[in-house]
């Protein structure tokens, strides 16, 4: 009897979260085994650790609480992985050695796997003396193309590439070219930018005044509050970039403001933190907390919540003694401040479960009470633990009590924590949770409404045969189960495609309300929306009292939104031409296969690299399946061993595997490179690179140097007079990429920019 709800979510566990050997070999014979581990792992540091594991267990148990990925994927693996989700860097300084020495410690943190926030504001404009050197500053942006380029080229742990938050204060006086920085579509493509609005700014849009860019004490330009503002919503409602953080107001709230200010995000910003600040993440489903689901009855299980909430604070405090750090400032920021992310996902089923429609008003009344449940029995559950372990080192009872975000927190709870302190500083975020919500059964994601109810993915067969899957979402499978299949859905089932914007901030500002840190969430808007109605959006987002806003309006630069049928009829079948394809096992070895071979002659190296790629030939296509790269000289064995089981494995999974080359081809050596034909080429594996490039236009797979796959599928869709569902996943290459919680989601592969 298998425990997961649907073929997608077993995928997710086995792809991301099952704990494999090196070779691919299972070590998590079940899911259950992931739970045991992730338990036993987390309850090492308890004095009665037996006890703990089986309470642990069975908050992990059916999906009840999912602590974020890299914590289901790290914990009690024995590698050197970090478990926390969260990092912002350091205050980058304003000088060239300190700022790539903030680009060496972020490489390191990209390394472990850990998504990063900066802020550049404190790096001079563009055109700013540089003192001693007679020239002129070079600006924020150039810089920041540096850490674009380094991301690109480090691959994170646990197959994750890195993931950046970019923030600048919106009286920098090169605000102007950040908030335009994107509108060149490849430039910054690691990065998700949002500017730093403060109240002074938001009065001065509303009075129509005037408005100072600065750096230090000096003015450079003093343009129009509004004209400024209108130009931030310009580009957003264009190209979805960049966010908007009430940054004021987060300081303002933020419970540690007598010991740290904030002026960064990690990249989906709903948490921020101080320089070196780290956090981890982890959800309560409440689609698995609702009794007597669509009956007359059903109603949210409050007693089951406290206690499973008390028991996952526990598990994510230990997380902070069990988890590894890239820096060690970071691992002394954690441990001075126990900083965790408790967060919620499934809201959006739990009310319709209990029949209402989200986003109204009703709604909004029911999910503040929810998150306050959530936020008593965490703070609760933290004073309990401060009376157990101590409170978190910085702790102050008076200035904390006094802070933004407690001044109204119940009185007993206050009281609680007068008498024995807290043992963590911050206890509450809601964070993106697209993939583990997959893995967890397709409940809704964070506080997000229903994407869709049902959808198909296509999943490509060892035999080179495609089958269809439905992917339903959690509720409506439960409403099915329980009516019948044909049964109609009632008025009260919405999903992001017909839900008003305005409702989404409601949603949004009522949950922000018993939510510590902050909130990741987008607000869908159709993509007729008027300008003005639009900007709308973002004011209202400001008055009523969230953090920060981020939307998503589908068109020609962001690409349309995916197109679902409520009734889940397949799309007809296409011609496949050279449409990437994700392969849900590696292929079996056929007992032939073409291929060829190619001599690499690189200067000095005192011996010929060959380079073996072999094909496999899928709907009449070529595609690469296996590469060998042999050469005499022994100091290469070993590299060129890890790279041919490497990129195999890689060619075996299917997808647009064309990335390999633009990855190797990155790669430089820090001895020098060499002259190749006329070209200079920055490494040996840079070389390889151009040589499996060479392979994937010989065998058409694509169409030129520097060039993607042949047959671009969104244009075969064109030609059949379909509109395209904007860009295709870069993992699995389906149309099924949406925007949810701020990061382009995958459905069919569970891919996520944000990781």
């Amino acid at each position: 009897m298998t425990r997961f709800a649907a073929p997608i979510a077993e995928q997710i566990w086995d792809m991301k979260y099952r704990l494999k050997e090196a070779d691919g070999t299972p070590r998590d014979l079940s899911v259950e085994d992931s739970w045991r581990r992730v338990a036993r792992s987390l309850a090492e540091v308890e004095t009665d650790a037996a006890a703990w594991e089986e309470k642990f267990y069975h908050a992990l148990e059916d999906f009840k609480f999912l602590p974020a990925g890299r914590i289901l994927a790290g914990a009690g693996t024995g590698r050197t992985v970090t478990l926390f989700n969260c990092f912002v860097m350091g205050t980058i300084p304003d000088s060239m050695a300190g700022i790539f020495d903030m680009l060496k410690e972020a490489a390191l943190t990209m390394q472990q796997g850990g998504g990063i926030g900066y802020d550049f504001s404190t790096i001079r404009p563009r055109g700013a003396d540089v003192t001693g050197v007679a020239a002129d500053a070079s600006g924020p942006l150039s810089f920041m193309d540096v850490w674009d380029a380094m991301c690109r080229t480090i691959m994170s742990a646990g197959s994750r590439r890195g993931a950046m938050m970019a923030t600048m204060r919106c009286d920098h006086p090169d605000i102007e070219q950040f908030i335009e920085a994107k509108q060149d579509s490849a430039r910054l493509r690691m990065f998700n930018l949002s500017v730093l609005v403060t109240d002074a700014f938001m009065d001065a849009v509303k009075a129509d005044g005037p408005w100072e860019l600065k750096f230090g004490e000096k003015v450079y330009h003093t343009v129009g509050a509004r004209d400024l503002w209108n130009r931030i919503m310009r580009a957003t409602y264009d190209y979805a970039e960049p966010g908007v953080i009430f940054i004021d107001r987060i300081n303002e709230m933020n419970n540690l403001a007598y010991c740290e200010t904030i002026s960064a995000t990690n990249p989906c910003g709903e948490q921020p933190l101080p320089p070196y600040g780290a956090c981890l993440l982890g959800s309560i489903n409440l689609a698995r907390l609702v009794t007597d689901p669509f009956g007359a009855g059903a109603k949210l299980d409050e007693a089951a919540l406290s206690e499973l909430v008390a028991t996952a604070v526990r598990m994510m405090d230990n997380v902070v003694d069990a988890s590894r750090f890239p820096l060690e400032q970071q691992a002394q920021e954690a441990q001075a401040k126990r900083r965790i992310g408790l967060g919620v996902t499934g809201l959006a089923d739990a009310l319709l479960m209990i029949g209402q429609r989200y986003g109204s008003e009703q709604a909004a009344a029911t999910c503040e009470a929810w998150l306050k449940a959530i936020a008593r029995a965490a703070y609760l559950a933290s004073a309990d633990l401060a009376r157990e372990k101590g409170a978190f080192p910085l702790f102050d009872a008076e200035k904390y009590l006094a802070s933004g975000a407690l001044v109204h927190m119940d009185e007993d709870v206050r009281a609680a924590i007068a008498e024995h302190g807290i043992r963590n500083a911050l206890l509450t975020s809601i964070a993106p949770t697209g993939t583990i919500s997959l893995y967890a059964g397709n409940v809704s994601s964070g506080i997000e409404p229903v994407f869709a109810y049902a959808y198909t993915r296509k999943v490509l067969q060892k035999d080179g045969s495609r089958t269809e899957e439905e992917v339903v979402d959690y509720a409506v499978k439960l409403y099915r189960d329980r009516f019948g299949v044909e049964a109609e859905l009632p008025e009260y089932f919405v999903n992001a495609q017909t839900l008003a914007p305005l409702d989404h901030v409601r949603m949004q500002a009522a949950a922000q309300k018993w939510v510590d840190s902050s909130i990741s969430k987008t607000i869908n808007c159709p993509e007729d929306i008027s300008f003005e109605a639009f900007k709308d959006v973002y004011m209202e987002a400001y008055e009523t009292g969230c953090k920060g806003c981020t939307t998503y309006r589908p068109n020609d630069v962001t690409g349309s939104v995916l197109s679902v049928s409520e009734t889940s009829e397949a799309a007809p079948e296409q011609d496949e031409g050279a449409e990437v394809v994700y392969l849900s096992e590696p292929l079996d070895r056929p007992q032939q296969l073409e291929g060829n071979t190619y001599k690499l002659k690189w200067p000095d190296s005192g011996h010929a690299i060959y380079v073996t790629i072999n094909d496999i030939v899928i709907g009449g296509h070529r595609r690469p399946f296996e590469i060998f790269i042999n050469s005499k000289n022994m100091e290469h064995f070993a590299w060129t061993v890890a790279l041919t089981r490497m990129i195999s494995a890689v060619f075996r999974r299917g997808g647009d595997v064309s990335f390999v080359v633009e990855e190797l081809k990155a790669v430089f050596d820090p001895r020098g490179g060499a002259w190749m034909k006329g070209k200079y080429i920055p490494s040996i594996l840079a070389a390889i690179g151009g040589v499996i490039e060479t392979h994937l236009v010989e065998i058409g797979f694509i169409a030129g140097e520097g060039m993607g796959l042949k047959t671009d599928p969104s244009a075969e869709l064109a030609v059949m007079g379909e509109k395209p569902h904007g860009k295709a996943c870069p993992s699995c290459g389906s149309y099924d990429m949406r925007m949810i919680e701020g990061c382009m989601t995958c459905a069919s592969c569970g891919y996520s920019k944000c990781g």
